[in-house]
């Protein structure tokens, strides 16, 4: 696995090594974060304690600025943490693109920040200017860090759980974007499938961001759910519109989101898909992470 990273600059967070993508023989159930100073190794199934340690040694030795060497065992019941090497680190402070995020190391099976998405937070903060911005499944607002910092006059977060909306606030207090210069940020903990008063009450908007979880027991099926988000576009948005929609299901391709998009808002157009960060290959089309532009375009 080692073999296979070539990164030199461990300035910013990223993901090291991409496994789960299925591009490396053997290796499809691990991933490697760099999560300064902590290097994350991530299993979904049990290996060779001997190789896990000796991989270790070698992500140590990488950068002088790595204290811990982590290993997330996602396989097991609640996906316990253990520090293979270095300190016991259970918080760290990361950044990208010039923002600053809060990271939770080992309390819950996701750290707060989504690698994958590096390329879609670049985006939303070089064309957020001067826009209200909707941000839905808001979880930490990594998403509203970055359209805040790009000069967003309004960012309305959206999310289930009020925990992740508290992150949300400490990311934006972290990079002193929590009120500025008159603009809002706003949190509310919703259901977005039933809250649709409330989402129109900050609208109509100008940019939309909508990165839905694939499945939760309970709140959201994404293959049945997307449709509800996309139909009520036209109550949400004003003409001119920027909407952002990630699908993250191996199991659904671009095309099932082009096809929502066509059958219940015919109106948005296609402009692009955002490519992935350069690590994050994948073996087969279609599975790993897909994030589609489109214009809402009233005729």
């Amino acid at each position: 696995m080692i073999d296979y990273i070539s990164v030199t600059n461990f300035t910013d967070c990223q993901r090291l090594f991409h496994g789960r993508g299925h591009a490396y023989e053997n290796l499809s159930h691990v991933n490697v974060d760099w999560l300064s100073p902590v290097m994350l190794i991530t299993l979904y199934q049990a290996v060779d304690e001997a190789w896990l340690l000796t991989q270790a040694k070698a992500l140590q030795a990488l950068t002088a600025e790595c204290r811990s060497v982590q290993v997330q065992r996602r396989y097991d019941k609640f996906s316990p943490t253990q520090v293979l090497l270095g300190e016991a680190i259970d918080h760290t402070i990361v950044t990208e693109n010039g923002l600053s995020y809060h990271i939770e190391l080992g309390k819950a099976q996701n750290s707060g920040l989504f690698l994958d998405m590096s390329n879609g937070r670049t985006w939303v903060k070089e064309h957020a200017q001067d826009h209200n911005v909707l941000n839905l499944f808001a979880y930490t607002c990594a998403f509203s860090v970055a359209a805040t910092a790009g000069g967003a006059s309004k960012v309305v977060n959206i999310d289930l759980s009020k925990a992740s909306l508290s992150k949300g606030r400490e990311n934006h207090q972290l990079n002193h974007l929590a009120k500025r210069d008159g603009k809002k940020v706003i949190f509310e903990g919703l259901d977005i499938f039933k809250s649709n008063s409330r989402i129109k009450k900050y609208g109509k908007y100008d940019l939309l961001i909508c990165d839905p979880p694939s499945f939760q027991k309970g709140s959201v099926n994404i293959e049945r759910d997307y449709a509800k988000i996309i139909r009520r576009i036209p109550q949400w948005m004003n003409s001119g519109a920027k909407l952002m929609l990630c699908l993250n299901s191996p199991d659904l391709d671009e095309q099932f989101l082009l096809s929502e998009v066509e059958r219940e808002c015919p109106d948005c157009i296609f402009d692009e898909q955002l490519q992935n960060p350069e690590v994050f290959k994948e073996a087969y089309k279609g599975k790993g992470l897909k994030v589609l532009i489109f214009t809402y375009q009233p005729s």
